[in-house]
């Protein structure tokens, strides 16, 4: 992970951030710095293949791998010396990707030296670092240079048809496509990049995200908001303070972005660092694709099965321990998704004849109501049968 993924061009007349990181974490490439971030307990047998140097200098925070699985498409962004690609180049085999961005040269650089020897050693290569900046994955910043070689820019107008052609690039050859990967992951680099930009880098996670993929993120984060001292201090920026996101704002953004089944998964039990009082610590958040699109109605339930005496999910549904809950098609899919956020919170009832997706009508979603047994059954449903012991009872039980 590279914490030079920052972008911001905050100066107070004493200092540039954008160049103060840059530096820093280019230094960090070369020769390993302990105190960029927080120590992190990886499994260690998937550091077994990796050489010192890309271990030495990891600056992570957690370990977003844990929740990648065999077989998947996964974004590292901000991979710095390449350790969680490499990792994950493990964990998804020889069938499944990845694909790790960073702005840092001296980075990728890095984390590119090792490529041929690691493939070797899994006897498969999954991998590709490209560079690009995480609030803008649709720029290609090795194309847009290239133009730039062969197109300086020395007046307004050869600006505008630098930005045309970075646009260009970018509905034509995006450097990360819509729809794309399954699982998008980061170690302490969302920090890093310039406040009026982090909502922008959040619309982007979500677009390169499949319908049913998810982004995983392990970030710094704080109990108060940042002093403007802390936000001044050049030192404490490109250290994972400065950009640290409020705890609570941090799990509004993936709210906000439109996923849903956000899920704090790994939380720092003590702070990593205090300053003036502010507590900051490393924080994984889990966070799903998909409950967008039309609500139809298919006369399916759900059954939340507690401990809570009710729940109320992204979209405002109150759902009553115990209430054959009314769910349109869409929201029955989620909830009961053995692989999805709610797996085992629910159970899905099913009608007893089945509407064809086809036939489905619009459904009115705006509130949760309980769907009468009659409306799954069917009204015509009078069927009367006696138990069977053997459905009911195991075959080593007695009712």
């Amino acid at each position: 992970m590279s914490q030079s993924q920052n972008t911001t061009h905050i100066s107070n007349g004493k200092y540039d951030v954008e160049k103060t990181v840059r530096d820093r974490y280019a230094a960090g490439a070369r020769q390993a710095e302990a105190q960029l971030c927080c120590p992190v307990d990886y499994d260690r047998r998937y550091l077994e293949i990796l050489p010192p140097e890309i271990i030495e200098r990891d600056y992570g925070c957690g370990d977003p791998s844990r929740w990648v699985g065999e077989g998947e498409t996964a974004l590292d962004l901000g991979s710095g010396a390449g350790k969680i690609c490499y990792i994950l180049a493990q964990k998804v085999g020889p069938h499944g990707k990845v694909i790790g961005i960073d702005f840092n040269d001296a980075m990728l650089a890095l984390a590119r030296k090792y490529q041929p020897d690691i493939g070797n050693k899994l006897g498969y290569e999954n991998t590709r670092f490209v560079k690009g900046r995480i609030q803008d994955l649709g720029l290609d910043l090795n194309a847009a240079e290239s133009w730039l070689h062969a197109h300086p820019v020395t007046s307004i107008e050869d600006w505008g048809a630098f930005e045309a052609e970075c646009s260009r690039l970018r509905v034509e050859s995006p450097l990360i496509g819509d729809d794309s990967v399954d699982v998008v992951v980061s170690n302490c680099v969302l920090n890093l990049v310039r406040q009026e930009e982090k909502e922008r880098l959040f619309d982007e996670i979500f677009r390169v995200l499949r319908r049913g993929g998810r982004a995983v993120i392990s970030d710094i984060v704080c109990d108060e908001d940042p002093t403007p001292a802390i936000m001044a201090d050049p030192d404490l920026w490109s250290g994972c303070i400065s950009g640290a996101f409020r705890e609570d704002t941090f799990l509004k953004m993936f709210e906000r972005a439109g996923f849903h089944g956000i899920e704090i998964v790994a939380r720092q039990s003590e702070p990593w660092r205090v300053i003036d009082g502010i507590e900051f610590l490393s924080l994984t958040v889990r966070a799903f694709k998909g409950k967008q699109g039309p609500c139809l109605e298919r006369n399916q339930a759900v059954v939340y099965r507690g401990p809570w005496s009710c729940v109320v999910d992204d979209d405002g549904h109150r759902f009553v321990r115990g209430d054959r809950t009314a769910v349109c098609d869409k929201t029955y899919d989620i909830m009961t998704d053995s692989g999805g956020p709610y797996a085992g919170e629910f159970f899905g009832v099913e009608p007893r004849k089945s509407v064809p997706l086809e036939d489905a009508k619009p459904m009115d979603c705006a509130r949760a109501r309980v769907r009468h047994p009659r409306e799954t059954k069917g009204l015509e449903y009078h069927e009367t049968r006696d138990g069977d012991q053997q459905s009911c009872c195991g075959p080593d039980e007695c009712c």
